[in-house]
């Protein structure tokens, strides 16, 4: 059950405001509170019990051994998803999207590992063999191996789950997850899809104080079942 100052912290972030009326997908209409001022406004009690309902979901998917994607390309959302996720070891995608990152990941990891075995070279100083312009050329290519995939070196297998900020401008990878039966976790605004979404958490996705409250949420929800031991297995007498 919601309680009193978890609303009172969903509403102080602005997480009640969706967008105007006009922009509504009809699957957003269950989880409103009604409309004002032409702009709709969400049932804030229905979002503390979506974003409970995910943050346990999240802490299932990490006592699992699974890893949990964080993904938010929007500029509101870039800096929350890159330092939480760098903060609990997750992978992210704090940028644009790749298409095929999760239906052409066989691929995608041979470009991670790429970044890997050039940036050991450069440190180890195996690099020192090029000439000045082939190691300012690697060293290029580095840099963009890192702005594409660096969020992604932790992946070693597809994930468990994607946690997505704003479902509708991150799309293609709710797409890709669907495609694959990777259960999506998403802060939707109203002018998303939440047929798309297993675990919808419906919310302002535009305001910065709201997309770090929903997703300071789940990566502590992430966190804290990673460190916790895993269960004992019972004993048969």
């Amino acid at each position: 059950m919601a309680t009193e100052s978890d609303i009172k912290t969903l509403f102080e972030a602005g997480a009640h405001f969706g967008f105007s009326r006009a922009r509504r997908h009809p699957t957003a209409a269950p989880f409103l509170f009604g409309t004002k001022d032409r702009t709709d406004i969400f049932d804030l009690e229905e979002t503390e019990r979506r974003l409970a309902a995910a943050a346990e979901f999240v802490a299932s998917i990490a006592q699992s051994g699974k890893q949990v994607l964080f993904v938010g390309g929007k500029h509101e959302a870039v800096a929350t998803v890159k330092s939480l996720a760098e903060q609990i070891g997750a992978p992210y995608v704090a940028g644009r999207w790749i298409g095929g990152t999760l239906t052409n990941f066989k691929n995608i990891r041979k470009r991670i590992d790429l970044l890997l075995k050039l940036s050991e070279e450069r440190e180890t100083g195996a690099l020192e063999k090029y000439t000045k312009k082939e190691r300012l050329l690697i060293d290029r290519q580095i840099e963009e191996l890192i702005a594409r995939f660096g969020g992604l070196v932790s992946m070693t297998d597809l994930p468990g789950a994607l946690f997505v900020v704003d479902s509708r401008h991150e799309n293609t990878a709710v797409q890709e997850a669907n495609q694959l039966g990777i259960p999506v976790v998403g802060l939707a605004s109203s002018d998303c899809d939440f047929a798309l979404v297993q675990y919808p958490i419906p919310a302002n996705d535009t305001s910065v104080r709201s997309i770090r409250l929903v997703a300071e949420a789940i990566a502590e929800a992430y966190q804290s079942a990673k460190r916790a031991p895993a269960p004992k297995a019972a004993v048969q007498r």
